[in-house]
């Protein structure tokens, strides 16, 4: 079982790390939920903003829903620092699908539908110079239609559709998904220092970036809790850090990051 644990552990950092095609040195901590069958999940997370982060690295937090079974299939969404991407170190909204072989961030292409009157599009600026704010995203697959839906708000009782990913984008994924994560992630270019995570703080300190309402999501968009042995940690400990899984603490939360400063 132990081995069944670290080997799934280093498959959720893969796929948490493996995003949006870009060569360099991924670093993510979280909680990862798998080797089931999941319809969706959510969780309110913690957007920090680094006006000053350089070309070739990357900051953000995200939620990963899809299929590692059958092939590396998954939707996310959260937030990041890309200046690559952006032409700027402004925090921005974005959304990712990939089926494995092909890829797409926001609307740069095919794939992501965006609806009329959502609260926010995919790739808008997200504002974080009035000091600490969250988001709450729920990405779920709807029974009425099949489809992958996100949901978008800053407050968990409160979230209004941003659009979805169709059935069709994901072939893998036309019943249910093979794994969850929550967590965040840094890249930086082979050689460079790598960047604070979250607020650049220990998970030991209550100060921390987090994530709370962690929650599995069924097909009508009702959240649950989940099972804590189904539920692993991972993380990169010499820079980052995932705290510990609190069940029932601001709705099932934990603690992530730290100050960076790693080269490999």
């Amino acid at each position: 079982m132990l081995h069944d644990v670290r080997l799934l552990a280093l498959l959720l950092l893969f796929v948490a790390s493996s995003s949006q095609g870009v060569d360099g040195i991924w670093r993510c901590c979280g909680y990862g939920s798998a080797q089931l069958k999941y319809a969706g999940a959510m969780a309110t997370f913690d957007v920090y903003g680094l006006p000053n982060l350089e070309k070739g690295k990357v900051v953000g937090a995200n939620i990963w829903v899809g299929d590692y079974i059958n092939s590396m299939m998954r939707v996310q969404a959260g937030w990041e620092v890309y200046p690559n991407i952006y032409g700027d170190s402004k925090t921005h909204f974005y959304v990712y699908w990939t089926d494995g072989k092909d890829e797409c961030t926001n609307l740069k292409c095919d794939g992501f539908v965006p609806v009329n009157f959502a609260p926010i599009t995919p790739g808008d600026v997200l504002e974080t110079s009035d000091g600490p704010t969250n988001i709450t995203l729920k990405i779920y697959k709807n029974k009425e239609d099949g489809d992958w839906w996100l949901y978008f708000g800053h407050n968990i009782n409160k979230l209004i559709a941003v659009g979805y990913w169709p059935k069709s984008l994901l072939p893998n994924m036309q019943v249910r998904s093979s794994y969850v994560s929550w967590g965040g992630c840094v890249m930086s270019d082979n050689g460079t220092i790598s960047p604070p995570m979250g607020n650049g703080q220990w998970p030991r300190s209550d100060s921390a970036a987090s994530f709370r309402n962690v929650q599995l999501v069924d097909t009508s968009g009702r959240g649950y809790d989940p099972l804590g042995h189904n539920l692993y940690a991972f993380e990169r400990q010499t820079c980052y850090q995932t705290g510990v899984f609190r069940f029932g603490i601001q709705g099932n939360m934990f603690y992530y990051g730290g100050p960076g400063g790693c080269t490999s």
